[in-house]
């Protein structure tokens, strides 16, 4: 019952034909005309069960995908939820040509430069050391190995376009080969990053604000919150458009995910709501279907190292997706970080 009253009040939105003014919408701001996308097919859920795998399995005959790059989406305080109501079409697209998981779960805290920290260095907070949800440049920077340090040592070209400008404290500012903090609307953070994409990269981080700010505003879940995960779809549908327009789409391993979810105003605690996110991995020869192990955030970096060949620290607490290229997954029970 409680998602037929969502989806009404999001059809609602969709229906209507006004355009928010600001980063904020009011709360009678509604969705632009759309063309309503295709009724989806209802999605399995992956549950959090170990993988199941035989001890005799071999390498499938599908060659593993090449990745020349990874390009990393943080839609900031997205829970899963909008996706499966068909208000994420650009998402959706991803999800049903990647693999998935619609059951990942953030790190506690469930705050947003913690669990931004743990995704780039795959580590629980009592490692990489942010326990801070600030900009407080004294305060430092997670500690090392993080993925951009990582990356940068291997001579890759490192990138970060980011909503909140605290977000540059997961890793130490010569790892990043440009830094752009933009404090605006999703859009305008996908048009700052598109001539970057056109450049090329290897390593880019695109972090979209609007959908946490609205959370905070009106609440999850509310149908100013649905406005939100509309317009940071928009703006992944940029996103896509500039890889598509530099031609560089294929070869480009897209991991989209969320540093933590939320309940009425507020997140950080240990609750579903709050823990739960989604995680998907998309490029044109990936593999695709849900995952059937338990996910979590601080599997991203582990994940973009496998993809671009690069070392994976013994310390680091997150895996590969390997299952995802058509390999043997490492097993896993429970996630760590909770």
């Amino acid at each position: 019952m409680k998602k037929v009253i969502l989806w009404g009040l999001a059809a609602l939105l969709l229906l209507s034909g006004c355009q928010p003014q600001s980063a904020i919408p009011s709360p009678t701001a509604t969705f632009p005309p759309t063309t309503p996308p295709q009724t989806a097919t209802p999605f399995p859920i992956a549950t959090a069960t170990q993988t199941s795998i035989p001890p005799t399995a071999t390498a499938t005959e599908i060659p593993r995908p090449i990745i020349e790059r990874v390009l990393i989406i943080t839609v900031d305080g997205l829970r899963p939820e909008p996706i499966s109501f068909d208000l994420m079409p650009n998402l959706l697209s991803l999800m049903e040509s990647g693999f998935y998981s619609l059951t990942a779960q953030t790190i506690y805290p469930s705050a947003t430069l913690p669990a931004h920290a743990s995704m780039f260095t795959s580590m629980c907070p009592d490692k990489h050391g942010v326990d801070w949800n600030d900009y407080l440049p004294k305060r430092g920077f997670a500690k090392s190995p993080t993925l951009f340090e990582i990356a940068h040592e291997a001579g890759l070209r490192t990138v970060m376009v980011v909503g909140k400008e605290k977000i540059q404290q997961i890793t130490p500012p010569e790892s990043v080969d440009i830094f752009e903090f933009v404090n605006d609307r999703d859009s305008v953070v996908a048009s700052v990053a598109a001539p970057i994409i056109a450049e090329g990269f290897d390593l880019m981080l695109i972090h979209l604000p609007l959908v946490d700010l609205l959370g905070h505003e009106y609440g999850w879940l509310s149908p100013n919150y649905f406005v939100g995960t509309h317009r940071a779809d928009e703006a992944i549908g940029m996103i896509l458009s500039a890889l598509d327009e530099a031609g560089i789409r294929q070869g480009t391993l897209i991991i989209v995910t969320a540093d933590h979810g939320g309940h009425e105003t507020s997140h950080g605690g240990r609750s579903v709501e709050e823990m739960t996110v989604p995680w998907i991995l998309s490029e044109a020869s990936l593999n695709s279907g849900a995952f059937q192990r338990p996910i979590g955030v601080i599997d991203t970096a582990a994940t973009a190292a496998y993809a671009l060949n690069l070392p994976i620290p013994p310390i680091w607490d997150g895996i590969p997706a390997a299952e995802a290229f058509g390999e043997i997954a490492p097993a896993r029970v429970e996630l760590p970080c909770r």
